[in-house]
This record gives C-alpha cells, sequence and structure tokens, in this order.
C-alpha cells in the first residue's frame, strides 16, 4: 500500500519520499486510519516494523490540517536515545511543513533547562519525554498540558518494566480527559492491558507477529563455555569481512569494557556504549556507528530497543537475556524494513533454560551451531540448565522433584516422604 492511499498531506507526502519510504508497513496500514479517525489505540508489532511512522504521520497531518495551540501532542518514551530518535524522525516527516517539536529527557549537562520549561509553558506542538524528566517539570508547577489532544506510550512494555508506572499516572493526572491515548508495544503482556484498561477508552486493538524476530533474520546459536566466547567473536568476525556493521550486545557494563578491550586488539575498529558514559559521549559513539565510521559496537540493553540503525549485518549476544522477550529487541536491531541480517547467541550452560524460554516465545528451535574446531568442544544442549538450591530455598525444595528425591533416599533410606 502507497502512503499517498492514506489521505495524507501532500507535504507529508513529499517528506516520506525524499527519506526513501516506499511502501506502507502492516503496522502502518493497520494503525494509521484508526489514528486519523481520532479513536484510542492499543497496538503491538515487533521491534522494526515501523511502529514511529505509524503514529506520527497520522499525528503530523492532524496537526498541520488545523491550527492548534500550546502542547498538541505528548509521547512518552522510556531511554533518551529512543526520545532523540524520534524526534529526529519528526523533524524529517516535518521537514515541508511548520512544525515544532522538542526532545526532553535526563542525563544531560543542565544547559536545556531553560529551553524546555520554555517550551512547557508556551507550547510546542509536539513534545517527546521520559517520564522521570517529565515528572521533574511537572513538579515545578509550570507546565501547561490543558490543551494535549494526544497521548502517546512508546515501548509501553519497557517503560513498565523499569518501573514507570506510577510516572506515567502521575502525568496522566495532568493531561486532559478529553483526548485520544495511543499505546504502542512489543508485547502484549498482562500488566499492558492492565494499563490499557487505565488510559484508554474502547480502544481498538491491533497486533502483528507478536514477540517473534523479523522473518529475514538469520538466527543461530553457539552452545558455548565462558572462556571460548571472545574467541569465537574473533573468529567470527575475522571470516566476515563483508560484515561492515556489527552489534554486540552484553547484559553488563564490564563486560562491554573488556569485550572491546579484547576485540581492539584483533579487531580494531571497535567501540563500546554503555550508561557509564555522558549523553553527549553515547550520541557521538552511536553517530559514528551508524555512519559506519565504526565497524563494531558493543553495548548493554540501553540500544535494544527503539533505535533505528539500518543495515546492521550481524547481532551478536554475548549472553542470553534474561527475559525472552528481551532477545526479541536485541535480534530486532537487524533485518529492519524487509532486509536481511545475521542473528547469533552465545549460551554457556546456566544460560540453556533461558533460551529454551526463547524458543517458547518465538515459537521455533533455533539451530544450534558446532564450535570451530580450535576452540574445542562447548556444553551438551540441557534445555532444563543447571539448577542451583541454596539456604532456605535449597531447604524447601530439595524433597521436591524426582532427581532431588532420589539424592535423599540414598543418604537415608528409612525417610519417610510425604
Amino acid at each position: 500500500m502507497q502512503f499517498e492511499e492514506f489521505g495524507l498531506n501532500d507535504s507529508l507526502i513529499k517528506a516520506i519520499s525524499y527519506m526513501g519510504f516506499e511502501k506502507a508497513t502492516p503496522i502502518q496500514i493497520s494503525t494509521i486510519p484508526e489514528i486519523l479517525t481520532g479513536r484510542d489505540l492499543i497496538a503491538c508489532a515487533q521491534t522494526g516494523t515501523g511502529k514511529s511512522a505509524a503514529f506520527l504521520l497520522p499525528v503530523l497531518h492532524k496537526i498541520v490540517e488545523r491550527e492548534t495551540t500550546g502542547v498538541n501532542t505528548l509521547i512518552l518514551v522510556p531511554t533518551r536515545e529512543l526520545a532523540v530518535q524520534i524526534e529526529q524522525q519528526i523533524r524529517g516527516f516535518a521537514y515541508f511543513i511548520s512544525i515544532n517539536s522538542i526532545a526532553i529527557y535526563g542525563g544531560g549537562d543542565g544547559t536545556s533547562w531553560d529551553q524546555e520549561k520554555k517550551v512547557l509553558t508556551e507550547g510546542a506542538d509536539i513534545v517527546v519525554a521520559t517520564p522521570g524528566k517529565m515528572i521533574t517539570h511537572l513538579n515545578m508547577g509550570y507546565v501547561d498540558f490543558g490543551s494535549v489532544e494526544h497521548l502517546i506510550l512508546d515501548e509501553a512494555d519497557r517503560m513498565l518494566d523499569i518501573g514507570f508506572h506510577d510516572d506515567i499516572m502521575k502525568i496522566i493526572s495532568f493531561l486532559p480527559k478529553k483526548r485520544q491515548t495511543l499505546m504502542f508495544s512489543a508485547t502484549m503482556a498482562p500488566k499492558i492491558r492492565a494499563l490499557a484498561k487505565k488510559i484508554l477508552t474502547d480502544p481498538n486493538e491491533i497486533s502483528t507477529a507478536i514477540a517473534k524476530p523479523a522473518e529475514g533474520v538469520l538466527q543461530a546459536v553457539y552452545l558455548i563455555y565462558d572462556h571460548q566466547k571472545i574467541p569465537l567473536i574473533q573468529s567470527l568476525i575475522k571470516d566476515k569481512p563483508e560484515y561492515q556493521s556489527i552489534l554486540i550486545f552484553t547484559s553488563t557494563k564490564k563486560n562491554v569494557t573488556e569485550i572491546v578491550r579484547a576485540l581492539k586488539r584483533t579487531c580494531g575498529n571497535v567501540q563500546g556504549i554503555s550508561s557509564d558514559l555522558e549523553q553527549k559521549e553515547r550520541e557521538e559513539v552511536l553517530s559514528q556507528f551508524k555512519a559506519r565510521n565504526t565497524r563494531i559496537l558493543v553495548a548493554t540493553d540501553v540500544l535494544s530497543r527503539g533505535i533505528d540503525i539500518k543495515d546492521i549485518n550481524l547481532i551478536i549476544n554475548y549472553d542470553t537475556p534474561n527475559d525472552a522477550e528481551d532477545y526479541v529487541h536485541r535480534v530486532g536491531r537487524t533485518a529492519r524494513a524487509d532486509q536481511t541480517g545475521v542473528a547469533i547467541t552465545l549460551v554457556n550452560e546456566d544460560d540453556m533454560f533461558r533460551l529454551h524460554r526463547i524458543e517458547e516465545l518465538i515459537e521455533s528451535i533455533i539451530a544450534k551451531l558446532t564450535l570451530p574446531p580450535e576452540l574445542g568442544e562447548g556444553p551438551a544442549w540441557n534445555p532444563k540448565g543447571r539448577r542451583r538450591f541454596s539456604g532456605r530455598n535449597y531447604k524447601r525444595n530439595k524433597f521436591n522433584g524426582k532427581k532431588n528425591k532420589t539424592v535423599h533416599q540414598k543418604k537415608n533410606p528409612h525417610h519417610k516422604h510425604g
């Protein structure tokens, strides 16, 4: 479906064309007409399918079609990176129209405070904000949200995961009750439905390919011991000189430092990004990676959601994500917008049960590859992983389950189990 068929403003269509968008994605086809009608909406789609454009284009159309005053649209997002990205997308879509917008987020040097205060007092067409920073402004008493017509929650599941529920509800208490509210999420967890019942009015629900990586992602797993991980990554990168954009995810800031240090000795052009960096430093590192000036980027999950970096060739999960949904978000950084990509996950003995949960979530068995001979053999596949009990949990569980019960019987064959 072509964007012209939605009946969007001609200047928006012109900007879309300049930005290289050709056909609407399924989530855009499903949601844009609904948003144009003014109805509340809860939309769920896998990451990388064009959710941002799905809500930005119809909202921009409605703003430009009639004059507005004050803050017209408030978009809440979980991270500063996503706030910056969405605000940049707004500027691109609004290139040929008169729209003003601002991204408001924490972690800066404080120089932007006066500008944010001015916008929140005098008004802007669109405000994109993280909940924490917005609460700070609201507590000062000068924010005027009386004219807000659209509230959009992007990556709503992530905001709830990191504890923004109360902040979201407080922000909503400052908004007009009569408004259009849109919730976009990559998963439809029970907590998302519970929030939707609180803040949406007779919403339409749209879901497309919930919690599954894009079809263009070639997924694979190496069963591996921790000491084999760095040598394997070095081997994979060495054997793929055609891969010019490689993103490595790890769960800890400490691992970022160690991986970067190791890869710099053999792979050269590599940088790391985590919350240890100042906001300007993070933006610079991300900019260098987007521009292909950095070939390898090592990151914590700060980049796993919402960041639109095109043409990433290879995603490597240095460790298996704790939550199965996070795997979808990490892997979703490649094969965006109908492209293709490779996603490889390194799974040690303790993480095999996490991989099993991932396979259950995506309803697919991920191929287990053989390690290069020079690295030796890895652990055998065991979907239950290694179980560990200690302290009170051990006492409570040691008689539960066949294996632990048998062990106890050997020690005390006269003991009666109830």
